[in-house]
């Protein structure tokens, strides 16, 4: 296949639910790490669609809804301080810290700018250079590329005015926590397959050895994860775990090594916090030494302690696939896109805000785990 419609084909969607349907005989947890695939599964009604065997599990893999509260604050910090630009991509504006949002702090005349590339940070840089310009570099291994560039740029010209906040996380150790949390009980995995573009899967093997698990590197639109979802069951049912890519369109074994490069050049594997789940080793990246005139948590000393998280929210228990947003007595009443309590309902890729918006626009295509009935009695 070769056109984005082929993949989006309803008579290839029904076949593919048809083998899945006459595969599984028994009851199986499969994670979709990527908030992007919880997007499609659920936009597309692909969770309403499955045999009752199957369950789907949200996992950790969207950024801005695993970026801690303390390092919001300290972007909302930097964004009140004289003379500061703060620049962030756009999911992260509206994400609560313990004091307000980036969007609250730029009601309140913070200078806060949406910007599609950090590379538009290191523009502005030269364009202001009576002004501090920070750029929030949030994401997994997807972004880190971009970001790493954007340093390297700011250091060949000489920009003395541009830093970066940095809250990068990475997918294997986030995949070993979730395996070594007591309390999760996943079968198989649906990898990302944007982040094995950059950073291809050799890092994945010993996941799947170590733990037992079947992984699956999939795409995004429903024949893909149809696709992939087929490929665990075949696997779990067999009683057989292996590393496979469905991605083979995109994913080769070897990622990208020219973005691999540039990270390598600028960032280090380090200790990472991650909202609702707490501190991961080697889960994140941080700027080398070399390049630490670029750390602007280092430039304006901000304060690194850790704070609390708000008690109402069950970010943490959705993100490690324990619960699913209807669960949360706070879904669809007291948290809100419009009055977020956690980041799950406010990114793009967040578990609680595709169950929110597409249960109200499909509410017959998304079942209640409660009761068996459509999510409308929780909007």
């Amino acid at each position: 296949m070769k056109f984005i419609s082929e993949f989006r084909d309803p008579e290839q969607v029904k076949l593919l639910l048809e083998k899945i349907k006459t595969t599984v005989t028994k009851r199986w947890s499969v994670m979709e790490v990527c908030g992007g695939q919880t997007h499609s599964l659920v936009k597309n009604g692909i969770i309403n669609m499955l045999p009752d065997e199957i369950t789907m599990v949200h996992g950790p893999g969207c950024p801005v809804c695993v970026t801690p509260p303390h390092l919001i604050d300290q972007a909302v910090e930097l964004s009140q301080k004289k003379g500061v630009i703060l620049c962030s991509f756009g999911d992260m504006i509206r994400v609560p810290g313990n004091s307000m949002s980036l969007l609250q702090a730029k009601a309140r005349g913070a200078d806060v700018r949406i910007l599609y590339s950090p590379l538009d940070a290191v523009k502005i840089a030269a364009e202001n250079q009576d002004k501090e310009v920070v750029f929030f570099a949030v994401g997994f291994e997807t972004t880190a590329p971009a970001n790493a560039l954007a340093v390297i740029q700011a250091k060949k010209m000489k920009i003395k005015n541009f830093s970066i906040l940095v809250s990068h996380v990475l997918v294997p150790p986030a995949i070993k926590a979730v395996m070594d949390d007591p309390d999760t009980r996943v079968d198989a995995f649906l990898a990302a397959g944007h982040v094995m573009t950059v950073m291809g899967f050799q890092d994945y093997f010993s996941l799947v050895e170590d733990y037992k698990i079947p992984i699956v590197i999939t795409g995004f639109e429903p024949v893909d994860l149809l696709q992939g979802i087929l490929m665990v069951v075949s696997q779990l049912e067999k009683g057989q775990f292996s590393l496979e890519n469905q991605y083979t369109r995109i994913v080769n074994p070897q990622g990208n090594p020219a973005a691999m490069d540039v990270m390598r050049e600028v960032f280090e594997v380090a200790p990472q916090q991650w909202r609702g789940i707490g501190e991961i080793p080697d889960s994140g990246f941080r700027l080398k030494d070399t390049y630490q005139t670029f750390d602007a948590a280092q430039r304006f000393e901000l304060k690194s302690a850790k704070s609390a998280e708000n008690s109402d929210c069950i970010a943490g228990l959705v993100l490690k696939g324990i619960k699913k947003p209807v669960e949360c007595p706070m879904f669809g009443k007291v948290c809100t896109p419009e009055n977020p309590l956690g980041a799950p309902m406010v990114s793009s890729e967040g578990a609680c805000a595709a169950y929110y918006h597409f249960a109200t626009v499909f509410p017959d295509r998304i079942k209640d785990e409660r009761s068996g009935g459509s999510l409308t009695k929780d909007i």
